[in-house]
């Protein structure tokens, strides 16, 4: 469990990695959302309603919704969709005949989710090194190279982990968001009459009086929440007390001011609705606002890849994703991981977006309409989990959750009327990775299936080494379930006709919770005179680890060391059985998957050099 206080360290690292993605919206959001109006002129109606639109969005969204009551969903300081969905798995033998459909809600979630961490780098990115046309128009062409070196960059620096990016980030972003604070302040003490726009009239009559654009308004206006999902799926790294702290201390109040402040600005000159917050500062200072503004959307992104790589890691281990490497980056922190395969896809992703895009106004069509679907998933299943677990009262729920709900429901509709402009593409893609971590999902079902058809009960071991031969040594043999003899144990009697004279058979199970408890982390039994069982539990968010679990073993008598072990894993080679149709693809895929995940022995960290695969072929 996170146990971190607030101290100042991580009250900054949280700005730095948790804040980046919400707290660069300033640089588009306003002016999308004014030029969604479709309104030549920016009178003060147009003006307060956008701005009483974004103030009460960020009030109940972000702060209420996500600040105060999602970051109570936490399990045992985790956050994201799948955290969430973990906690609901826990009540799903209750929740009847819609099981199927919370789990299909969570999957879908966690693949819009990976949407939005293609889509925040690119336009976050572009819309900062676009002020440099501000600067010279002749710098224009430069833009797409600058932003692509960029990417490039920041992904090649993810190894180094989240806490020592997030030292680097943090006290950008204290300045970041204090020049946003201040440059609001100094622009609204010119016309405070925008601050009118506090009270919820002037949205209600802004969207009356564009009533067939109000859909597309609402959709330009959720731009300023955008990172808010982030905000959550990010909480392990920090704790939700630095991130409530770093939010109501800093984080809102400077983007309230700044939006504001380029509120009062458009309503002194109209003419600045391009790059509106640029505009906020003196020509003087502008040069370094580009270099500052840069940083602060390479710190954007950062919030979104971390969190992305927390979220494979619990897909992994929830079972909807292969396994893949996952490497630790913080000996404290366990939270803050490095998966190399999502990186370098991660990479290439936004790199075609910015080419294909090429522009930030271009990519603000395609921008919200994944993280939406998945803010409104995280609604539905956060009532469920109200419900069951929090026990709250059928009319409390109601109360709470059905307003969030609407909310989320009209953002979602609302960035839907961008769909041929371009939030087709995120849709699109969403569909192919739901589709991906389903066909992984039922093929692992079937799988576990017909490996029980084949099992041998772990009672019979017994049996099963009756009249073998035993040799010096000891062997560990992995097993995927604690109720069965191994397969490998099976092949390797079945092929070298012997036994070692010592057995342990090793059962890692990943727990529904993000971490367990060291201590308690292992269990063994004695079937036979040196023939044992052990069984490790893992947390969700932890790397299960051999080592480990044999180091734990030793503390409880079980005197095992790796030096002194062979160790037999069984690798199933999925042999998909004929079949036309959906069906059909559906297990030639999942085949296709299974062979391309990491080995047993680098996932689990076992010492390869002294690794055994024996192969088990297996008809789906």
């Amino acid at each position: 469990m996170n146990t971190r206080g607030a101290k100042p360290s991580s009250v900054v690292g949280a700005l730095g990695v948790v804040y980046g993605d919400i707290g660069t919206s300033p640089l588009y959001a306003l002016e999308q959302s004014v030029k969604a109006t479709g309104q030549e002129t920016i009178d003060s109606a147009l003006m307060f309603g956008v701005l009483s639109l974004m103030f009460w969005s960020l009030l109940v969204v972000v702060t209420l919704k996500y600040v105060v009551l999602m970051l109570r969903a936490d399990n045992q300081g985790e956050g994201g969709i799948l955290s969430l969905f973990a906690l609901v798995q826990r009540h799903l033998a209750s929740a009847g005949r819609y099981r199927a459909h919370l789990i299909a809600l969570a999957v879908l979630g966690a693949a819009l989710y990976y949407c939005d961490a293609l889509i925040t780098p690119a336009i976050s990115m572009l819309s900062a090194v676009e002020g440099l046309q501000l600067l010279d128009p002749g710098f224009k062409k430069l833009i797409l190279p600058i932003t692509i070196g960029i990417v490039v960059a920041l992904f090649a620096i993810q190894h180094r982990g989240t806490e020592s990016v997030g030292k680097v980030f943090g006290p950008v972003m204290v300045l970041w968001f204090l020049v946003l604070g201040i440059s609001g302040v100094t622009s609204i003490v010119q016309n405070p009459a925008v601050l009118q726009a506090l009270n919820p009239v002037w949205a209600i009559q802004l969207l009356s009086a564009h009533a067939g654009t109000s859909l597309i308004i609402v959709g330009a206006v959720f731009l300023a929440l955008t990172g808010s999902e982030a905000l959550y799926a990010d909480m392990g790294h920090f704790g939700k007390l630095p991130v409530r702290i770093a939010w109501f201390g800093l984080v809102w109040p400077a983007l309230l001011l700044n939006y504001f402040g380029q509120g009062a600005l458009l309503l002194r000159t109209p003419e600045a609705v391009s790059d509106p917050l640029y505009h906020l500062l003196p020509q003087g200072l502008l040069p370094a606002m580009v270099v500052l503004a840069t940083a602060a959307t390479v710190i954007a992104s950062q919030a979104v890849i971390s969190s992305a790589f927390s979220i494979t890691r619990q897909a992994i281990q929830l079972d909807f994703l292969p396994r893949m490497r996952v490497l630790q980056t913080s000996a404290e922190a366990h939270g803050q991981i490095y998966v190399p395969a999502i990186n370098h896809i991660l990479m290439i992703a936004v790199a075609l977006f910015v080419i294909a895009f090429g522009s930030s106004d271009a990519l603000a069509a395609a921008y919200g309409a994944a993280v939406a679907g998945t803010m409104l998933i995280t609604t539905i299943l956060a009532s469920f989990l109200a419900r069951r677990e929090w026990q709250w009262s059928l009319s409390g729920v109601a109360l709470v959750f059905t307003p969030l709900l609407l909310i989320d429901a009209t953002f979602v509709t609302g960035n839907l009327t961008k769909f041929k402009e371009g939030a087709w593409v995120p849709i699109a893609l969403a569909t192919l990775l739901f589709s991906l971590f389903m066909i992984w999902r039922s093929g692992r079902l079937q799988l576990r299936n017909a490996l029980a058809l084949l099992a041998v009960p772990i009672g019979e071991i017994g049996k099963v080494l009756q009249g073998v031969q035993r040799v010096p040594g000891t062997a560990v043999f992995l097993a995927s379930t604690a109720d069965s003899v191994p397969s490998a144990l099976l092949r390797n009697i079945e092929h070298n006709h012997v036994a070692h004279e010592r057995i342990v058979i090793l059962n890692l199970e990943i727990a529904r919770t993000p971490r367990q408890d060291p201590t308690d982390r292992v269990r063994f039994e004695e079937f036979m005179p040196e023939v044992f069982l052990l069984r490790a539990r893992f947390g969700y968010m932890e790397t299960p680890d051999v080592s480990e679990a044999l180091k734990r073993a030793r503390a409880r008598g079980l005197k095992i060391f790796v030096a002194d072990c062979s160790f037999f894993v069984g690798w199933h080679l999925v042999i998909p059985r004929p079949r036309g149709g959906y069906a059909g693809i559906k297990r030639r895929m999942f085949a296709w998957m299974q062979r391309r995940s990491t080995q047993a022995s680098e996932f689990f960290r076992m010492p390869e050099r002294r690794v055994i695969a024996l192969v088990t072929q297996v008809e789906i």
